[in-house]
């Protein structure tokens, strides 16, 4: 779908600009939010694994609609998930492959877990099931964070250090961590579950999509859906914060209903009306999103690794191309943007020529 693509891209192209800012001083929306609260780029991940559940009904789905088995169906998910975890592993080893301190888990680690179950829990469960293991997931976490208490601070403790999906992460990940925290991970062991839970909404949005409906009846469905997510999500943050390197449940419910609600945008602008004209370089970019995002991080990696009298070559580029042209904020946006634009002509080279990165 149309509007799948663009909505992947635009996510696949906001991720670019806020990773790849050229100075230290960016824009408030483009940093993460340091704790509690949310801002634009907190958006960019829960986007990426709702869109996997929209494509995982989509998808599975249709082969299954056509008479292909799970047993047919295994493997590919299987491998799949495999390669993405390998390609994440890959991304934090580059360039000094330092295997003590390896991160095990990170963003296509995340993805490729919830891939894997969203997949299975779709294949094996109808779309009641799927409601129940959403809420389920949910549940857990939920009594988890609240419930269980972390040797020195007691249960329910909810700040960076006291909480308890950072304990398990201390206790089962070690060296293993996120290397700017060294002792938790914000894509950790137990804020999987919650991540898992926005998976399946997309899954349950893909439903949507799939419904014998005119486009307007989808879309009205999808608008409606997003409001009472986004409302559920600010009501459960009275008594659990939206947090997303905590991955709330909270924050699950708000980043899903924001989903809902841009992909009614999107099949409102896309497909009802056929505004169409602005579309096409975002419908590129998420063709080939998984290749745009691994070139990004390798490059940029490589920008960062490479010295030039003990700076490395991104400062260089940084400083002397785009630091006399504006403030630093200012500066470090146009770096931004010029990075983005290098990935979209990537993504464009391999559209015209019919290349698309295929899991």
């Amino acid at each position: 779908m149309l509007s799948l693509d663009v909505f992947r891209g635009l996510t696949i192209a906001l991720m670019v600009v806020v990773n790849d800012a050229g100075g230290r001083v960016s824009y408030a929306p483009l940093n993460h939010s340091a704790w509690n609260g949310w801002t634009l780029t907190d958006t960019v991940f829960p986007s990426f694994l709702w869109i996997v559940g929209v494509a995982i009904t989509l998808s599975l789905g249709k082969r299954v609609t056509a008479g292909a088995s799970r047993r047919e169906l295994l493997p590919g998910i299987v491998r799949r998930a495999a390669i993405l975890f390998l390609f994440g592993m890959a991304i934090y080893a580059f360039p000094h492959f330092n295997l003590g301190t390896q991160r095990i888990l990170g963003v296509l680690q995340r993805i490729a877990i919830c891939y894997l179950i969203a997949s299975l829990i779709f294949l094996y469960s109808g779309i009641r099931s799927q409601v129940l293991w959403t809420v389920g997931l949910l549940a857990a976490y939920w009594l988890m964070m609240k419930l269980i208490p972390v040797p020195g601070y007691g249960a329910g403790h909810l700040d960076m250090e006291g909480n308890f999906g950072h304990y398990i992460d201390r206790i089962v990940l070690g060296h293993h961590n996120y290397a700017s925290t060294h002792s938790w991970d914000p894509e950790g062991l137990v804020s999987t579950l919650p991540a898992i839970a926005t998976t399946l909404l997309g899954v349950l949005a893909g439903h949507i999509l799939r419904l014998k409906e005119s486009i307007t009846e989808r879309t009205v469905r999808f608008f409606l859906a997003g409001n009472l997510l986004v409302a559920a999500g600010y009501i459960c943050s009275i008594w659990l914060p939206i947090n997303k390197k905590l991955w709330t449940d909270s924050f699950t419910l708000l980043m899903a209903g924001l989903n809902f609600v841009v992909m009614a945008i999107l099949l409102w602008t896309l497909d009802i009306r056929r505004w169409t004209w602005a579309a096409r370089p975002f419908a590129i970019f998420g063709m080939n999103a998984i290749t745009v995002y691994l070139a990004s991080e390798f490059l940029n990696e490589a920008l960062q690794a490479i010295k030039w009298h003990n700076v490395s070559l991104q400062q260089v580029l940084y400083i002397t191309l785009f630091a006399p042209l504006a403030s630093p904020p200012n500066a470090s946006l146009l770096y931004a943007i010029a990075f983005t634009l290098c990935m979209y002509t990537l993504a464009h080279f391999m559209y015209k020529r019919g290349w698309f990165l295929r899991v």
